[in-house]
């Protein structure tokens, strides 16, 4: 078998030269005879075993103990416990306030001193709620403590199996994996890996002691070395120009977030100006506003997210609030009937997770443009069952077009546009739909390759119950899609949970078009 002795690092020739047959390696041991430190340990250990040359012989979960900042404290200014009782013995009984005040101490530390003191019978309170001493001596476990903070300031690091069972029942009191700058010692769990050579591991050694190499070759030949001639008389690693280069990382955008954006300045560039709002609306803004009425049967609870405990709306703008409910009740001044029953004031105002974009035309509406192009890139949440074309929380692009020439021929020009253009769909098919708030109604649908038809969005014309009750005489085109959706076939996927895929190899090769 032939060995690449090329291939092999400083640190991985000089451990195989050191260590014999059969011998223990261990970090620890490496450490002390060759000054590696942990992290050359581990990685020489990681490099050789992938090689072969090394094996696992064995691996001990170790527990230890190190003091810590406030354990260090403790020595120099003495434990808490014991300061304490000295300040009652020599000044009598004092409140706790006073008693941190008077050793520096927290007040939480002193109630906490005093709480397991008293159940040990050393202190109690009295009637003027002062701190009294009871019984002058202090429990063991105090002493003990001392001894293992000194233990811990000498040998810097305490091994659980060399503590008796007292030692270990208050060190384990005192001590804490996280947050331990509270705690007098720190826990520290480490795991011990014994490596030995392998059969090929002894014939690398024997090779490389044949062939002189010492692993103090020079594996680069630097300015300062020519400049002062040190590179003289030095042996230097030979090249190897098999070895794999050093996977290169590209800083890049997250692909869906690209993709966003190229959907935002697509529709910029046709003279659209983009809405936002935010996540939580009112009912009033959700809902009513779109004609919706209050007992609709996509404003059950089963299909929006309602905030608990969550406070409502202090009010709803005027006049849109008035001109809103009057729609609702009988019609107002749009020529219809509305939908005859009492608008409730109160449900109005309740707050909701945004359940579609459409929210964002609606509070557009009363302050837009005449002639003018809106639109929105809205993340949504709405009760579903998530699966390859489904998602509790989503995305929508939103969006109206206002004018006294826009018709429906101008409504599917743009669907068309989504569909094809930004979706990159190859099929397409428009179907007739019914939303409450338009009139004609139309959704549109594509083909999938592998997930086959599905329902891109709906869209429509306002009706007249929505645009008027908000100042508004002209025709309102509006949509409101899935850009999801969109994003599957333009990035060439098959479920939408992989746009939001933890997989960062995933995200890392897949880029937008």
């Amino acid at each position: 078998m032939d060995f690449d002795l090329k291939s092999l690092h400083p640190l991985e020739i000089r451990l195989l030269r050191h260590v014999a047959t059969n011998e223990d390696i261990t970090a620890e041991r490496i450490s002390s005879d060759l000054s590696y430190n942990l992290g050359q340990c581990n990685q020489t250990f990681s490099w050789l075993s992938a090689k072969s040359y090394i094996e696992e012989s064995s691996r001990e979960l170790r527990t230890l103990y190190e003091i810590t900042g406030t354990g260090k404290e403790y020595i120099s200014a003495g434990i808490p416990e014991q300061r304490i009782v000295d300040l009652l013995k020599s000044g009598g009984p004092l409140k706790m306030p006073d008693i941190a005040g008077a050793l520096g101490l927290e007040n939480k530390d002193v109630g906490s001193a005093f709480g397991q003191l008293s159940k040990e019978g050393v202190l109690k309170m009295d009637s003027e709620k002062r701190v009294v001493v009871i019984e002058g001596n202090l429990p063991e476990r105090i002493s003990i403590l001392g001894s293992l903070l000194k233990r811990g300031m000498e040998q810097g690091l305490i091994d659980e199996s060399c503590l008796s069972a007292e030692e270990l029942s208050v060190i384990k009191s005192n001590s804490k994996k996280r947050g331990a700058s509270t705690s007098p010692f720190k826990i520290i769990e480490r795991e011990d890996l014994v490596y030995r050579l392998t059969d090929n591991g002894g014939k690398v050694k024997k090779l490389l002691l044949e062939q002189g190499l010492t692993g103090e070759e020079v594996g680069a030949l630097t300015p300062e070395m020519l400049s002062s001639g040190s590179w003289k008389g030095k042996d230097f690693r030979e090249y190897n120009i098999n070895t794999p280069p050093n996977r290169v990382l590209l800083g890049r955008r997250n692909p869906y977030s690209q993709y966003l954006q190229w959907v935002k300045d697509k529709l910029s560039s046709l003279g659209f100006e983009e809405f936002d709002g935010p996540l939580v609306e009112t009912e009033f803004w959700n809902g009513d506003a779109l004609f919706m009425p209050q007992f609709h049967s996509a404003r059950d609870i089963h299909d929006v997210y309602y905030l608990k405990n969550a406070a409502s709306a202090k009010e709803i703008e005027q006049p849109w609030l008035d001109q809103v409910a009057e729609t609702h009740e009988n019609g107002w001044k749009t020529g219809s009937r509305g939908w005859g029953y009492e608008f409730d004031r109160d449900f109005t105002r309740r707050q909701v997770l945004r359940s579609q974009g459409t929210v964002l035309s609606a509070k557009q509406l009363h302050k837009a443009k005449i002639p003018g192009k809106y639109f929105g890139v809205a993340r949504c949440f709405r009760y579903d069952q998530v699966d390859a074309t489904h998602g509790a929380d989503f995305y929508q692009t939103e969006g109206i077009v206002l004018g006294e020439d826009v018709n429906l021929r101008t409504l599917l020009g743009l669907l068309k546009m989504f569909a094809e253009e930004i979706a990159g769909a190859e099929e397409v098919r428009y179907v007739p739909g019914y939303f409450p708030f338009t009139e004609p109604s139309i959704e549109v649908h594509i083909k999938h390759p592998v997930l086959g038809w599905f329902e891109l969005g709906g869209s429509g014309i306002f009706r007249p119950e929505v645009t008027e009750a908000m100042g508004i005489d002209v025709p309102v085109l509006a949509w409101g899609l899935g850009i999801d959706r969109m994003a599957l076939m333009h990035l060439g996927l098959n479920d939408l949970r992989e746009l939001f895929t933890p997989n960062i190899e995933n995200v890392r090769l897949r880029r937008s078009k």
